[in-house]
């Protein structure tokens, strides 16, 4: 027969005390009880191998020391939010920073503003890191919940009481848009799957970078496949072009994969370029040239705005910190004429 685990109970029993006596010295709280005391339960939660539940040593705190992370589950990642290649690295920056803050970090993936709530509510959170929310959401967060949270990536007019850690969309697209412009390209193109928010900026930057008026925008279906048959239908218009600017590595991949298919070499006939430069940049073949967001400084910057809010500290509306284009084989000069 099993052994049944020993509970709060059959120690409290043992030592002729309550139960919230028992629980107050394994939480450490013992403020209000003798040493003598402290000590006979110690001894006992020793020698009876008493093992906590972590979920309610931590719940039974007032300070949890946990830090939720809550990633918008959006339709574009099909289902695979946390694989995405852009996500992972910044819950890897983020997961290293609030280790060396001595916290627990816990992941939470969804679409609904009410789910974040009832999650920070449920683990007593010290505050929350928000990834890939907009305005409309933040607000909600700010008027229904008291626990401290910033932005990480994510798009938010400047708004009192909303602390934003963004990067320079403008000027990442605009580096880009300068790159191509200085190899010589004529006819450049950039694509993104909405006019909006974060891709508007880094295309408006983009379009100053290149020539105001010379670059377009094509706009392109969110979900992989019909993506796929979209720019195969759309094979000779590419043609035309020898630039591309991914507005993220994803969709800058996707388009190396696409070109080198149909035998349209990179950099050759086209250059690509992406954004964010996350690891599989430098892996790719050729290399893809990117812009660089610093994850690590944004997550430092991040999770110190966090403390400083939970320490009801002035921590600003934000931050908008610098990116820099890294260039990689897969932009050259064109060799072919516009």
């Amino acid at each position: 027969m099993e052994e049944r685990p020993v509970r709060i109970r059959d120690i409290a029993e043992e030592l002729g005390l309550s139960t919230a006596t028992v629980s107050n010295v394994l939480h450490g709280k013992t403020g209000k009880v003798s040493d003598e005391t402290v000590r006979r339960v110690q001894a006992a939660l020793e020698e009876r191998q008493y093992i906590p539940s972590m979920a309610g040593l931590l719940l039974a705190q007032n300070d949890s020391r946990i830090i939720g992370v809550v990633v918008n589950d959006h339709e574009k990642y099909e289902g695979r939010t946390l694989e995405d290649v852009y996500v992972s690295a910044a819950l890897n920056s983020l997961s290293t920073g609030i280790e060396a803050l001595g916290r627990f970090m816990m992941v939470k993936k969804t679409r609904d503003p009410d789910s974040i709530i009832r999650f920070a509510s449920m683990w007593n959170m010290e505050g929350l890191v928000l990834m890939g929310f907009c305005d409309g959401d933040y607000a909600y967060l700010r008027s229904h919940m008291r626990i401290p949270f910033v932005m990480y990536d994510g798009y938010c007019r400047e708004t009192e009481g909303i602390c934003n850690i963004t990067s320079d969309h403008y000027d990442g697209g605009y580096q880009v848009g300068r790159h191509f412009r200085l190899l010589g390209h004529r006819r450049a193109l950039c694509v993104a799957d909405n006019r909006v928010c974060v891709d508007k900026e880094r295309f408006e930057g983009f379009l100053a970078g290149f020539r105001p008026g010379a670059g377009e925008l094509l706009e392109v279906p969110m979900k992989r496949e019909a993506r796929e048959r979209f720019l195969a239908e759309r094979l000779e218009t590419l043609r035309g072009y020898t630039a591309v600017f991914a507005v993220s590595d994803q969709y800058a991949l996707e388009l190396l994969r696409f070109f080198q298919s149909r035998g349209i070499r990179v950099p050759e006939d086209v250059s690509v370029a992406g954004f964010d430069d996350t690891p599989m940049c430098a892996l790719a073949c050729p290399s893809l040239t990117s812009v660089r967001q610093d994850m690590d400084i944004r997550a430092e910057t991040a999770l110190s705005k966090l403390m400083a809010l939970k320490k009801r500290e002035p921590a600003g509306n934000g931050m908008v910190l610098p990116v820099t284009l890294v260039v990689r084989e897969s932009t050259a000069p064109p060799r072919r004429p516009d």
